[in-house]
């Protein structure tokens, strides 16, 4: 590699490592699978920095990187339990109190959505952050698509659920 495109390999990680960091570490359960996975993806960027040039948003780049070495762990090295239901019974719930989530921090949501399932996290991650069509994570996935609609419907229940604990909120429905 040329000293040109080293110096430009220093300079994308300098300024993108810790975003970076923070996207592989949604779609982990843990520090080491998510410096892992950065890791991974920054080698996959250096070995195609030739591609650069033709390259419009770096950062979006970059980021696609992450997601499918995050994407490819998973389909590689671990099974992953996508629970399905029938595709008729899933419910999308409507948006969570926002102000419940207002009082998390960044933090504090990120540690929330570590929490959840592997199968729940990887679809939340795709369709709520990433905004993927629920037909695109099924093809990424390699489920179906009545599987990344539960998936993601589960998700936001737990979320829920776990966000109320955080926050020591009673569901009057269903008492702590």
């Amino acid at each position: 590699m040329s000293q040109e495109n080293e110096k430009k390999f220093s300079e994308l990680y300098q300024k993108y490592a810790s975003y970076m960091y923070g996207v592989c570490l949604r779609y982990t359960g843990n520090k080491e699978d998510a410096e892992d996975i950065m890791q991974d993806g920054f080698v996959k960027v250096y070995n195609n920095i030739d591609k650069l040039k033709d390259i419009i948003n770096v950062k979006a780049w970059i980021k696609r990187i992450m997601i499918n070495t995050a994407l490819n762990l998973y389909r590689h090295n671990k099974i992953i339990d996508f629970k399905s239901i029938d595709e008729g019974t899933y419910d999308i719930y409507k948006s969570y109190e926002q102000d419940a989530i207002q009082k998390l921090t960044t933090n504090e949501l990120l540690s929330v959505i570590q929490e959840l399932p592997e199968g729940y996290r990887l679809v939340f991650n795709l369709y709520a952050i990433e905004g993927y069509k629920h037909r695109e994570i099924a093809e990424m996935l390699n489920i179906n698509e009545g599987t990344s609609k539960s998936q993601f419907s589960k998700a936001r229940s737990n979320l829920k659920k776990l966000i109320d604990k955080k926050l020591n909120i009673v569901d009057v429905n269903n008492e702590k």
